[in-house]
């Protein structure tokens, strides 16, 4: 395996290496992949459980790490949203949810070892729990707080005892994106002195020899950039001996290299120019604009939808979040009053702020879940007729109905004649702009201000210590996020809220509750899985930090719902997560948000993504949504067993 030195040409408009790297990999074997994790700080670093500046999404989680299971973000292979990857099925609970079995996958082999491959075992799951608790690796806290033991039955099943009941604690051991149960190899581990500080790459091993990470997937590592621009991988020869192989089959590339830290405004030109070997065939993230202008200049290049919106909802939920604790100059909560939250909302325009952000391509949401994956189907339809029914109180003895089921249809209308393919039925319109939003209504807004004790001076409202009414929201400085702050912030300064951006310290004070409002998320979903508890599990009431401390993941705006809230939450954890009652205690969660409105949802997170068939094809997308179409979730390495070669690249 050879460290190749950055060395040779560029393309100037690619500002992409055109090397001895890049001429070495036959086209038609290779598949280029854009890494939005961004040029890693410590290109030799693979050790995936120590913070250590390595590279992430560089291939090292999607093709040599595994778990013991898998959840799609969307539809699945067959259907199968939950795939059994180091497990040979769901795990078996006791009543109490205080003992987990797990029985394992046989025939897997880790790559590297001192005479030749390693078997996988149940040794190297007990070994991953109790080394990370030991050195306080990756999700070493997490299991020192859950689990009292863990031991082999066997070489084929492993067994967790709890210190407490937790229906949830086998998710550790799912993938989203990524999983903090990602299982080490034990016999390459327990020979060193220190683990936590090894750098992951064989060549420093004091025992086995070789060069990069020991991998359990398809590939391992062939060469790479020390500077950290491009990371090749090629495919094992007993790739059938991976969980994902023995399921799916062989990956369809031989190599695969991972190209991080592609500036956005270069990634459609190498989708573009993508013949040779600079160029890309998986782009990540790109912006509207150039998505909208490359599906316009090449027929063989897709995104998830064949026409506007083109692009993938992730299962990711941007929202205006309110600091819950946040305190006006007479030490009052400022935003703890749902009616001050309801009257931001219909203060409004979703049109606008689809428009300002996503050119109209967002896909919105009225409600606490993202309209992404299976969640349209799970929640979005169930809560339909509940939402058009539902009845706001204005707090002066009237009401009104607030939701507009037909409101993303308006948005369809205002982009049709500017982009081609914009869906025509409105079930489609449904499922590609999300089902509706609250109607834009000012007095109404107004009204519920003013019963909660606010009054108007002129253009400005005033808070009920006779304050001028302000904003201070956190938001990012470009992008679609970045407009849709900037939208946000116009819109409530015309009705009479002066709103200010301030992208200074966009992620730095939100864990801490050092600031007032943001633009960004903290609801993230399985996607494909309708169990809500990756999110909502931290939302409990005990789990809400005490003014001036830090908040753990995943409440940030510091809510603190009250009974009615925890139990739905113990609801939740009272059952297991496979659950069909699970759908149902989330539908109450939905109701119990929408009436307190804790924060504004707004959309999901979409993502331009781009793929080229010129040299492959087969990759998912709205019609075939067997997987997440993104290039740095863990997940992406089913796409490779899907795709095949188009044999024009040969």
């Amino acid at each position: 395996m050879k460290r190749l030195m950055l060395a040779g040409l560029f393309l100037g408009a690619l500002g992409l290496l055109v090397s001895a790297q890049a001429q070495e990999f036959p086209r038609g074997e290779t598949i280029y992949i854009e890494d939005p994790g961004g040029l890693p700080t410590n290109p030799d670093c693979f050790n995936l459980w120590i913070g250590c500046g390595g590279g992430y999404s560089n291939g090292l989680q999607q093709l040599t790490a595994d778990t013991l299971w898998y959840i799609d973000p969307n539809a699945g292979i067959n259907g199968e949203v939950v795939h059994n990857a180091l497990a040979a099925g769901p795990g078996e609970w006791n009543a109490d949810f205080t003992e987990l079995t797990v029985h394992l996958t046989e025939g897997l082999y880790w790559s590297h070892g001192q005479n030749g491959p390693v078997e996988f075992t149940a040794h190297d799951v007990v070994y991953t729990v109790e080394a990370q608790m030991e050195w306080g690796m990756g999700a070493g806290p997490v299991f020192a707080q859950n689990v009292a033991s863990v031991a082999a039955i066997g070489d084929h099943t492993v067994k967790f005892w709890l210190k407490a009941p937790n229906s949830r604690f086998d998710t550790k051991f799912m993938v989203r994106w990524n999983a903090p149960g990602y299982i080490m190899p034990k016999h390459v581990f327990e020979d060193l002195e220190e683990p936590s500080t090894w750098d992951g790459n064989l060549a420093s091993h004091p025992t086995i020899d070789g060069e990069g990470p020991v991998s359990i997937g398809q590939y391992v590592l062939h060469s790479y950039d020390p500077n950290g621009t491009w990371f090749a991988w090629v495919r094992r020869d007993d790739w059938e001996r991976s969980s994902w192989g023995m399921d799916y089959g062989m990956a369809a590339p031989k190599y695969q290299v991972y190209r991080p830290g592609v500036p956005i405004d270069k990634r459609a030109i190498g989708l573009l120019n993508n013949e040779g070997n600079q160029g890309l065939d998986m782009v990540h993230d790109m912006t509207p604009e150039a998505t909208i202008d490359l599906m316009k200049k090449d027929p063989l290049i897709q995104s998830w939808h064949p026409g506007f919106p083109y692009a993938h909802p992730d299962p990711t939920l941007p929202m205006l979040l309110f600091n819950h604790q946040y305190e006006d100059v007479d030490g009052n909560a400022k935003w703890i009053d749902r009616r001050v939250r309801w009257a931001v909302a219909l203060a409004l325009d979703a049109v606008e702020m689809s428009l300002a952000s996503y050119r109209g391509a967002a896909t919105m949401t009225p409600i606490h879940v993202p309209p992404t994956g299976m969640y349209p189907k799970f929640y979005h339809d169930a809560v339909q007729d509940w939402l058009t029914n539902f009845e706001l109180d204005l707090g002066d003895g009237t009401s009104i109905k607030p939701y507009n089921p037909d409101l993303t249809l308006e948005i369809a209308n205002r982009v049709r004649g500017l982009y081609d393919g914009v869906p025509e039925d409105d079930e489609t319109i449904r499922y590609t702009f999300g089902h509706g939003w609250w109607a834009q209504n000012h007095d109404a807004a107004a009204t519920l201000l003013e019963s909660a004790g606010w009054s108007k001076s002129g253009k400005w409202w005033n808070t009920p210590n006779g304050e001028r009414a302000t904003l201070e929201m956190q938001g990012s400085d470009s992008g679609v996020m970045g407009r849709l702050a900037s939208n946000v912030a116009e819109q409530l300064t015309e009705f009479g809220i002066e709103t200010n951006v301030d992208t200074s310290d966009l992620w730095g004070g939100i864990g801490a509750g050092n600031y007032e409002a943001y633009i960004g998320w903290s609801v993230e979903t399985w996607g494909g899985h309708p169990d809500l508890s990756f999110f909502l599990d931290s939302w409990r009431s005990d789990n809400v930090a005490e003014p001036g401390t830090g908040q753990s993941a995943r409440n940030w705006q510091r809510w603190n719902g009250g009974p009615e809230l925890d139990a739905i939450i113990d609801n939740i954890r009272g059952i297991s997560f496979n659950d069909p009652r699970g759908v149902e205690y989330g539908i109450d969660f939905i109701k119990l948000a929408v009436h307190e409105m804790p924060t504004i949802p707004i959309m999901s997170y979409n993502l331009f993504v781009g793929q080229s068939n010129r040299c492959w094809t087969g990759y998912p997308d709205a019609q075939n949504n067997y997987a997440n179409p993104v290039t740095n979730w863990s997940n992406a390495r089913y796409i490779y067993t899907q795709i095949t070669s188009t044999g024009a690249c040969d």
